[in-house]
Order: structure tokens, then sequence, then C-alpha cells
């Protein structure tokens, strides 16, 4: 397997391969990380690994709170995640390289990234200005059945649609959507309006015919939900969330 290190951005969301992800970053231990990022040439990939956050906060406290008013403010890449930071995140993350790194006038970064791979995480170094972990390469099996099994979630994905967007509504991504089965187990994976947990057991399942059944089976179940809710207004099923970083 292939390994590497790479500066970690956790995140309150999990990243898939092919996804966009723009962030806003602000904090100190961040902004080292895309200062060195933009040291790497334009040519070559500027690739960080992205991790769910499983027990912690992605922005540290910056003021004294609650329940103790007078408790100091935690600093540090570490800030937030305890003092063994790899036991806050889930084990499968993604890589993403950043198109875009663009500082601005205060300091902060506007950054654009598209997640490429999945990978494991296997250590967590704090001991710098920024979290850096080692990560191994996942690959993507693709397991039996998964063009078949593309083809089902893509059916139950366009009724879901219209489901949570309300039958006048238009579609969004129908017309656009890939024939690659593992390309379809991403982007549905991403697409769907899942809490965090479920998202994660897509992104670690062990091979993309996995993904698309248990999406078969959640995309089903929600669709069947939404029959006996109210109509609810249109989301953009393709926008990823900002990070507030």
């Amino acid at each position: 397997m292939t390994t590497a290190r790479l500066p970690l951005f956790p995140l309150n969301a999990v990243l898939f391969p092919g996804l966009v992800l723009p962030l806003n970053v602000f904090e100190e231990r961040y902004r080292a990380m895309m200062r060195e990022l933009l040291k790497t040439d334009e040519s070559e990939p500027r690739r960080f690994a992205v991790v769910a956050i499983r027990d912690g906060r992605e922005v540290a406290r910056t003021a004294p709170g609650m329940p103790d008013p007078t408790a100091q403010p935690e600093k540090g890449p570490a800030a937030g995640f305890g003092a063994d930071p790899i036991q806050a995140f889930h084990r499968v993350g993604c890589v993403a390289d950043a198109a875009t790194i663009r500082e601005r006038a205060d300091g902060s970064f506007e950054v654009m990234a598209t997640g490429t791979t999945r990978v494991k995480l296997l250590s967590v170094d704090a001991s710098g200005p920024f979290l850096v972990a080692e990560v191994e390469e996942l690959p993507e099996e693709q397991g039996d059945e998964a063009a078949a099994l593309a083809e089902g979630v893509l059916r139950a994905f366009r009724s879901y649609q219209k489901r949570l967007a309300g039958a006048r509504e238009r579609s969004l991504t129908t017309s656009e959507l890939p024939d690659d089965p593992s390309v379809v187990s991403y982007l549905v994976a991403a697409a769907a309006v899942l809490d965090t947990p479920a998202k994660q057991r897509l992104l670690q399942a062990p091979d993309t015919a996995t993904r698309l059944r248990e999406e078969l089976t959640l995309l089903r179940a929600e669709t069947a939900v939404l029959r006996h809710l109210p109509s609810l207004p249109a989301v953009d099923l393709t926008r990823a969330p900002t990070s507030p970083n």
C-alpha cells in the first residue's frame, strides 16, 4: 500500500472523491497549513488529508466559556481534539487537492479543493504548527454487480430528489448523473441529506457494490419518509458545505 505524510484538515463533514470542497480558512493553524501548501509549485498537486471529526471541535475556543468562565482558550494544532488527536477522528478520510488558494488582505484564505482518493489514517503528528497525518491509500474495488446496482441507485436517487425538492421543482442533477458505478456511489453519498455518521459509513464501505447497496436502502427509506411529510423547499443537492475554518 502507498503511504504518505500529509497536512491534516479535520471537518465536521465527510469529503468524497470527485467532490468539490470550498474552505474559508481563518484559524492560525490552518493558515499555516495553507502557507505551507503554497510553497508547492502550481504544477504539482497541493494535497492535504480531510477527515471527519468523531469527537471534538472544528474551531477551537477563542474565549473563556461554560461551564468554567475562567478556563483559558485552547491553543495549538490539536486544540479541540484532546491529548491524543487521532482518537477524535474517523479513521477513513479523503485526500483533497487544492486547485486554488487565495490569501485575503487579513491573512485568511479562500480555498477550493477537490477530493481525490480515500485514505486510512495511521497516525497524527501534532508537534508542528498544524496537524500532519500519516495515511495509507485505500483502493476502490468494484465488487459484485456494481453496474446493475448503480442503475438502481440512480433510479432511486431521481425519485428521492423529486420528493425532496417537491413535485413542481425541476431536478437539479438528474441529467448530469454519471455512468461509472464508483462515481455514482460517491456523488449520491455526498448529495443525499444524511448525517455525518451515515456518510462516513458510505465513505469507508469496503467496495463500490457495498456502498451502492447501502445507498439503495437509505434512499428508499428516506423517500418513503418524505412521502408522508409536507412539501419541503428545494435545496441544491450538489453544493458542498463551506467550512467555517
